[in-house]
């Protein structure tokens, strides 16, 4: 089945038998984002829900795990962490040809670009300032009382992070980027000791996996938790300020060389800074490391991306064939912020 439809038929079949109060038929229709799991609007006379589905095909190992995506946001509903509500996770590959997972639909404004063209000063500072309460939320999680203590390994998470993504990296390598290797070499020369952090992280924490509210800048929804485990906060904190050391524009979405302080944008050291007055962290050393892995991070999952595209598997393979442009730049960004520590 193409990724980009849903047998509506079967789902409604299955939800009748499996979701309370839910009544059909459904009308399907497929978000344009969501590269590794494709997710759909399902439109039902009563109400609006969102599902989330596995790609069908074969695909890595560990890769589009909605079912624990289903299983943290469950965990997360009675947190100050924002998520959907959730329904019910269907994990019989044969209703539809993957697993999926149904959740509440959350009506609220999507900002793709972190420069907020269409927002007041004081409103841009106001969503950047939720964005860093989110994150310091999802970080203080106490992850025994939710239930999420073994949702990640014990020990060193970066190291363990490192060898995945390589091993995911290498098992969709198109072409050989020498920037990457040369990237992957200077991780695993340079690993921190474990200082025993040990939090709930998102794994792909940015401006455009946030919802806010339609009629004020709060946070109301933290979306796509594909990634996340129990692991080190500061791989979150690094991806934001990695995302906009990117150029502005719908491809890049970073904040590459715009003057913030004329928009009302906090500079990297003073969200970094905010961010650690809201969990209580005297300071953080060594940033370039956890910078660059999330250079590093990125390249490798873009590069599944352009695989899966070049497979025919994506959810849109267009778009991933041009995002896989980007596997270069990452990797190259990467070892500059390596040598810039």
């Amino acid at each position: 089945m193409a990724t980009n439809t849903l047998d509506t038929k079967a789902v409604a079949a299955w939800l009748t038998d499996h979701l309370d109060g839910f009544e059909g038929p459904i009308e399907a229709e497929k978000f344009p984002g969501g590269q590794s799991n494709p997710t759909f609007l399902l439109k039902t006379p009563a109400r609006d829900y969102v599902l989330r589905r596995k790609p069908p095909g074969t695909l890595l190992k560990s890769a589009h795990a909605v079912d624990r995506e289903f299983r943290v946001q469950t965990a997360l509903a009675d947190t100050d962490v924002p998520v959907a509500k959730m329904h019910v996770l269907c994990d019989d590959d044969d209703v539809i040809g993957s697993m999926f997972y149904v959740m509440d639909r959350v009506n609220g404004r999507n900002f793709d670009d972190p420069r907020l063209p269409d927002l007041t000063n004081a409103e841009r500072s106001a969503v950047f300032d939720q964005m860093n309460t989110v994150l310091a939320a999802i970080h203080t999680v106490d992850i025994d009382v939710v239930g999420l203590s073994d949702y990640g390994p014990e020990g060193n998470y970066f190291e363990r992070q490192v060898g995945r993504w390589t091993k995911q990296y290498r098992a969709s390598e198109t072409e050989t980027v020498a920037d990457m290797d040369a990237l992957i070499d200077w991780l695993a020369a340079n690993m921190p000791e474990d200082d025993g952090k040990r939090t709930l992280v998102h794994g792909d924490y940015r401006l455009d996996n946030l919802l806010f509210a339609k009629d004020s800048t709060d946070c109301i929804a933290v979306l796509d938790w594909e990634l996340s485990t129990i692991g080190h906060p500061y791989a979150d904190l690094a991806a934001v300020i990695m995302q906009w050391q990117m150029p502005p524009g719908g491809s890049g979405r970073g904040l590459q060389g715009v003057d913030r302080a004329a928009l009302g944008i906090p500079s990297d050291q003073a969200f970094i800074e905010a961010y650690c007055r809201r969990t209580g962290t005297p300071g953080i050393e060594g940033f370039n490391f956890y910078l660059a892995f999330c250079f590093f991070r990125m390249a490798a999952i873009i590069q599944g991306v352009l695989k899966r595209a070049l497979d025919g598997n994506a959810s849109n393979p267009e778009r991933g064939r041009k995002m896989g442009e980007y596997v270069p730049l990452f990797a190259r960004a990467g070892l500059e912020a390596a040598k810039n520590g």
